[in-house]
């Protein structure tokens, strides 16, 4: 597997055959290091150590690093190390085996291992020589950098830590030489640390100013282009390398989210069907396979957009449909991952809004875990690429959704699935919308049973008001309401889109067959230039997935055994049991429902524009009248 291909999972045996080597670094070694470095003394009321203005930075001495020792010193009377000092101890030698397996992988992926091995036979000469060492150097950056991020992500410790330390004095020459003088460094940092708080803080401390050093000088080597791109997982650490973030790895968050019901969401009941089938799509994932027979056999959703007016129910749907994915992967004991993006994320600083939201593709996308990424008010997150008033810090967001969403790198495996929600759909970029497979329209409740059923829901029990005619939740039924909200879609319900629909029906009758469907299709181009050839896709994906609108029994996720711990094989034969066939009626409510939310989202696009424009005239009317007042009072002045 290359490193940028997906994810990159580094088996045990990689990691363990390193054990030895990385044992001998933190008992005892000797490194050859600049002299003359910082003075271990701090002056005098400062908590700044003494920097001679000599230089003597081609002088080099030998220095023997003991790191178990210093660490044991801490607490020189205790014979034991404490808990946070073999902490510390361990996570420095399992970084350091980390660390080198990852520059292996690096050596494998470039062309580096070849080059070892004709080194080893024949020294190589001439420009296989020079590219031997640059290679030589990057894989030994890379160690440095695996090592420094495995600190900074598994020693524990929230926010920026307060202590002041040094840097380390890099060594790039081989991924051994890199490590060594990280832990050289690193000894250097926690030695005489008062207690336990502050061997930590000081570890932490020194992890955070190696990588700030580390990208610094990243410019300096050559083939480290590979690795950029890699997605790097070690699952027993519970630490992921995505490239060279400038903070990688970072633990996920347990998810804190208040879930609702199915039966607690009054009315948008396609979104609430299309929700619940979603869901139980993700649990078909093999984890073995990463793949999903939804994706092989078509329907599956890997992203969705809800828009409706404010108050509609698009938060619950969210809760709903998290509350749900994490009651499966409980019962089947698969990991589950919810994020959100938001406008907190957009950064003032140039290229990190662009990268904290690729830190949010990543995440949810993660192969070894369920996944659930949101990215609500969209609008406000990803400006559209014609607005020059939104920030550079939008236009990076709009730039990675796009590429990550439909690029050229985008592999679906169906263990994931992303919603972009908003109040105002027309003012997200179209080409970002169109990438949305699904349109689910939130409206909120629509009928008198359904403002009778929600008022009755949220004013509690606390009350013997009689609930007069009326079955409680009777129309919430969800077959029945999914089975009207469809055949609503049989028509068109937008204006522009029903006078294309009866130009049709005047000029050539009932739609009855593909070239039917086609002309039908031309017609709402033309008359909507943004229905473009993604927007069929998206249509016979519609289409598809309503042919795999199969019920999946809930009997099936009750236990992990009945389907969700079942092979790939066995899953997709299950599914394909229940599929059905395609129909005229599914084909033309689809066409319908997608098209219906192109041209409702044009007409508010229209509607805001001309909007604006009365506004600017009755403001250019009423300082045409205010002005004639002024002459008239000898107050206008033209040349003030």
């Amino acid at each position: 597997m290359s490193l940028n291909a997906g994810l990159t999972m580094i088996p045990e045996s990689d990691i363990a055959k390193h054990q030895a080597v990385a044992q001998a670094m933190v008992t005892r070694l000797v490194i050859l290091e600049a002299d003359g470095g910082p003075a271990s003394t701090a002056i005098s009321g400062t908590g700044r150590r003494f920097v001679s203005t000599v230089s003597s930075g081609g002088m080099r001495r030998t220095r023997e690093v003991e790191l178990s020792k210093t660490i044991a010193l801490i607490r020189p009377t205790d014979p034991l190390l404490s808990p946070a000092q073999h902490q510390l101890l361990y996570r420095s030698r399992r970084g350091i085996e980390i660390a080198l397996a990852v520059a292996d992988v690096f050596a494998r992926q470039t062309e580096l291992e070849q080059l070892q091995s004709r080194n080893t036979t024949a020294p190589l000469a001439g420009e296989e020589a020079t590219r031997f060492k640059a290679l030589l150097s990057a894989a030994a950056y890379v160690a440095a950098f695996t090592f420094a991020a495995y600190l900074g992500a598994t020693l524990p410790g929230e926010g920026e830590p307060a202590e002041d330390t040094d840097a380390p004095d890099y060594l790039f020459e081989t991924a051994q030489d890199a490590v060594k003088s990280l832990v050289a460094g690193l000894d250097r940092s926690i030695a005489g640390a008062a207690d336990d708080t502050a061997l930590i803080a000081r570890a932490r401390a020194f992890a955070r100013v190696a990588l700030e050093g580390l990208i610094l000088r990243r410019a300096r080597f050559t083939g480290l282009s590979t690795f950029d791109s890699a997605h790097i997982r070690i699952e027993q650490d519970d630490f992921t390398i995505n490239g060279f973030d400038v903070a990688p790895g970072q633990k996920r968050k347990l998810l804190s989210m208040s879930f609702k019901k199915p039966n607690e969401i009054v009315g948008n009941h396609i979104a609430k069907y299309q929700a619940m089938r979603l869901a139980k799509m993700l649990m078909a994932y093999d984890f073995e396979r990463q793949m999903n027979p939804f994706v092989e056999l078509g329907g599956f959703l890997f992203t969705f957009i809800g828009d409706g007016m404010p108050g509609t129910g698009k938060t619950m749907l969210i809760q709903m449909l998290a509350g749900l994915l994490d009651d499966y992967c409980r019962i089947a004991g698969y990991p589950f991952h919810y994020e959100n993006f938001g406008v907190d994320q957009i950064s003032s600083y140039q290229g990190k809004s662009g990268q904290n939201c690729k830190e949010f593709v990543n995440n949810v996308v993660n192969p070894k875990a369920i996944g659930f990424g949101t990215i609500d008010d969209v609008d406000q997150v990803a400006a559209k690429r014609s607005d020059d008033r939104a920030s550079a810090g939008q236009h990076e967001v709009t730039a990675v959704l796009m590429e990550s969403f439909a690029g050229a790198s985008t592999v679906v495996r169906g263990n994931c699935t992303f919603g972009m929600f908003s109040n105002y759909p027309e003012n997200v970029d179209d080409a970002l919308r169109q990438r949305a497979g699904a349109r689910w329209l939130v409206d909120g409740p629509q009928s008198e049973a359904d403002y009778i059923d929600i008022f009755a829901i949220l004013v509690g029990k606390n009350h013997s008001i009689p609930l007069g005619e009326h079955a409680l939740l009777a129309g919430q039924e969800i077959k029945q309401a999914v089975s009207t909200s469809y055949g609503q879609h049989s028509r068109p319900q937008e204006d522009g889109l029903l006078a294309v629909w009866e130009r049709y029906e005047k000029a050539h009758s009932k739609l009855e067959t593909l070239a039917d469907v086609g002309t039908y299709l031309h017609m709402i181009k033309e008359a909507e230039p943004r229905f473009t050839g993604r927007a069929i896709k998206n249509i016979t994906d519609a289409i598809k997935m309503r042919a795999m609108d199969v019920d999946l029994p809930d009997e099936w996720f009750a236990t992990p055994e009945a389907f969700m711990h079942k092979s790939y094989d066995e899953k997709t034969q299950m599914i394909e049991a229940l599929r059905g066939p395609i129909t005229m009626e599914m084909v033309l409510q689809e066409i319908n429902r997608y098209a219906d939310s192109e041209f409702r989202y044009s007409d508010k696009s229209d509607d805001a524009a001309v909007a604006e424009i009365i506004r600017r005239e009755r403001q250019r009317e009423r300082a045409i009248r205010e002005i004639e007042t002024m002459k008239a009072d000898g107050r206008w002045d033209a040349d003030r």
